[in-house]
């Protein structure tokens, strides 16, 4: 018996590991800033509990916002300062009701929504630390998994949602920065 068990659980495949490429921005165009330096800070703290699951993705919003300002501006300039700062980035995951007994047993439901949020800010300073000019971005995205979505699909699902939180985000502060920092831009 104990032979036949030992035998049964060799037999058992692994769940492969999914590898998930990183977001990045290189392939877009570079943001000239016509500044001396750019500084990249965050004053997002996660709660690192539910509901909050951004702690647990491989790629989370404030690594993505990061990445953008790392990958998209660039210092051109003899003097002033840039910063942008990751004000918002969130994961919020929402249990969602789903069908019971029979006709549960019968149907698939979406299970749970994850709503994503990410916002970001881009300040122009002088040398004596006075604000020039600035630009904020805003966006939200949600999506919901199946009932019975397996880990690799939430982490697929956590991903692409991420994905296009980012370009949405990409696409709003390019536009502020042209409609609101545009006497900085190179």
């Amino acid at each position: 018996m104990v032979l036949a068990g030992l035998a049964l659980a060799a037999c058992e495949t692994p769940v492969a590991v999914q590898r998930l490429p990183e977001i990045t921005f290189a392939h877009l165009p570079k943001i000239g800033l016509n500044v001396a330096s750019v500084e990249i800070v965050s004053e997002y703290q996660a709660p690192l509990q539910a509901p909050n699951v951004e702690h647990l993705m491989k790629t989370p919003p404030e690594k993505a916002l990061k990445r953008w300002a790392a990958d998209r501006l660039v210092a051109k300039g003899a003097s002033n300062t840039a910063r942008f700062t990751v004000n918002d980035a969130k994961v919020v995951q929402e249990a969602l009701p789903v069908k019971e007994g029979v006709k549960g047993f019968f149907t698939t439901d979406q299970s749970v929504r994850y709503s994503a949020t990410a916002e970001g800010t881009l300040e122009i300073f002088d040398a004596n630390g006075f604000r020039l000019a600035f630009a904020n971005a805003r966006v939200s995205r949600s999506r919901t998994l199946a009932e019975d979505a397996s880990i690799n699909e939430r982490e697929r699902m956590w991903f692409d949602l991420v994905e296009a939180l980012s370009t949405d985000f990409d696409q709003e502060m390019e536009r502020n920065i042209k409609a609101h920092a545009g006497g900085y831009v190179m």
